[in-house]
């Protein structure tokens, strides 16, 4: 038994599916499903019921997935009592970042997370920002850049980077770009543009609406802040965007901030509590650096 085919085990049993499994621990799938026959052929027994689309974890599967991802948390654990003691960073730090949310500060950390700890092998994830929660909180993503209501969801540590207002963005002539102040009722007459569920932004949109009991007709949705301009400069609906995201679009869309929207959209690095991979907590000081130089953490 290798650790490497308990690693290939869980990613498969977390993402149900060979072939997303497969892009996750970055082998091919067919690499996969032969490691997980092997490691079933040792075990005497099958791990996944394959007779559908969905792959499902059988009996033993399921009794055995516990003690693979605790076999897992410990080998990170003697990486890292080695690293203190020798001050090599080893192994391998897999980061995450929002779709559509590409922030130079970022790969500057990364750059410099490289130049110093060359041993460990760097993998970048974009996803939205609850598969990419539900990926640290699985382990299967060291440390993530993502889009959220709160400052630190439940069970995780984070490093708040950025915390702005949400606006409205509308082209000139709309009404209410005539407007001197808009509030979120005011949304409530036209069709709206945002981020699909499953974003920060959205979250915050969504969790205002309900606390007033405001029920909005989302028109369009769109994960990239560029195409959420285009579609409300041709008239398409209100875009819902943060204040940096309409701040490229001065020329062609006039911003309101939501007077009575309080709770700021925030952009953070997220990582578990309990992480085990010393490369997490080195990542995020750089990281710290990074956007502490640019002058983008904590606006």
């Amino acid at each position: 038994m290798e650790l490497r085919q308990l690693e290939y085990f869980v990613a498969v049993a977390e993402e149900q599916n060979f072939t997303r499994a497969a892009g996750q621990v970055h082998i091919s799938q067919s690499g996969v499903s032969a490691q997980i026959r092997r490691l079933e052929r040792e075990l005497g027994a099958d791990l996944f019921d394959r007779s559908s689309r969905t792959v499902t974890l059988t009996t033993a599967g399921r009794s055995a997935l516990e003690h693979a991802r605790a076999a897992l948390a410990a080998a990170g654990a003697v990486t890292q009592a080695v690293g203190e003691v020798t001050g090599l960073l080893q192994g391998r730090l897999t980061v995450g970042m929002v779709i559509g949310c590409t922030l130079t500060p970022l790969f500057d950390a990364l750059a410099a997370f490289h130049q110093a700890h060359p041993a460990v092998d760097l993998a970048l994830l974009e996803e939205s920002s609850d598969r990419l929660l539900d990926g640290v909180r699985a382990g299967t993503v060291d440390v993530a850049l993502v889009g959220t209501a709160t400052a630190a969801p439940d069970g995780m540590d984070a490093l708040p980077l950025i915390s702005e207002r949400l606006v409205a963005a509308v082209p000139p002539e709309h009404p209410l770009a005539k407007q001197p102040r808009v509030a979120l009722r005011d949304l409530m007459a036209h069709p709206i543009v945002c981020m699909p569920p499953g974003t920060g932004l959205r979250a915050v949109f969504d969790q205002a609406c309900t606390a007033q009991d405001l029920h909005p007709a989302i028109g369009l949705q769109a994960s990239a802040p560029d195409a959420l301009a285009d579609l409300a400069a041709r008239g398409l609906g209100v875009a819902v965007l943060s204040s940096s995201m309409a701040a490229g679009q001065h020329s062609r869309l006039t911003a309101r901030p939501l007077d009575d929207v309080d709770t700021p959209a925030l952009l953070a690095l997220v990582w578990r509590s309990t992480a085990h991979n010393p490369a997490v907590r080195t990542f995020v000081r750089h990281s710290r650096q990074a956007f502490g130089d640019s002058d983008a953490a904590q606006r």
